[in-house]
């Protein structure tokens, strides 16, 4: 129904949703998730991390609620471990893509993983903000795909580096949403068991 709506009314490639003026709207049909780096070492100093987890958690049962694929990668799991206990199992049997870059962009096997899930606009959680989750979306955004932040769900050692790279990535053109605010965008309506289950991770 959405897309028939839609139709005609945005520029480019249509799959992107972008209408005129730049404004875009996220369609769950069109996701992936991508929870990048939250690993057992890492983890442990970002700020807020209390928080940070219960808010990747929420997310990641959401967009599994709502049919979105999800890919996770790890930044040298030898030296900074495996990602911790509550995202592995809120993921089940996903498998890791390991990476050396920063950028998970500069890691083919994310590529082809991206690449065959075959959707475009890609949500990003994970850490850190000004290192790993600032270069994917900066890669990203270059390679033709629509990077989406979602600020309550990513963090850095320092406060000040989030703030940093948030307003780095507004100023590049990234989307910045919240976790709340995009579950409900791709959800569309109150009603049906996708709304009752999302309402149930999210009051």
């Amino acid at each position: 129904m959405l897309r028939g709506f839609l139709k005609g009314c945005f520029d480019g490639d249509p799959t992107l949703l972008t209408w005129q003026g730049g404004i875009m709207r996220f369609v769950r049909e069109m996701c992936v998730g991508v929870i990048v780096d939250i690993q057992e070492r890492l983890f442990r100093s970002m700020q807020h991390k209390e928080q940070l987890e219960k808010n990747l958690i929420i997310l990641i049962k959401g967009l599994e609620a709502l049919d979105v694929p999800l890919l996770k990668t790890q930044q040298y799991t030898k030296g900074l471990g495996p990602t911790i206990d509550s995202v592995d199992e809120a993921m089940g049997t996903l498998p890791v893509i390991e990476k050396l870059s920063f950028s998970c962009c500069e890691e083919p096997s994310f590529m082809k993983a991206l690449e065959k899930v075959g959707r475009k606009q890609v949500i990003l959680a994970g850490i850190e903000s000004h290192v790993c989750v600032l270069q994917t979306a900066l890669d990203l955004a270059m390679g033709a795909y629509v990077p989406i932040v979602v600020e309550d769900c990513v963090s850095s050692r320092k406060g000040s580096d989030v703030s940093t790279a948030l307003s780095r990535m507004q100023a590049e053109g990234i989307r910045v949403t919240s976790y709340e605010s995009i579950l409900l965008e791709l959800c569309r309506e109150a009603g049906g068991d996708m709304f009752k289950q999302i309402l149930g991770l999210i009051k």
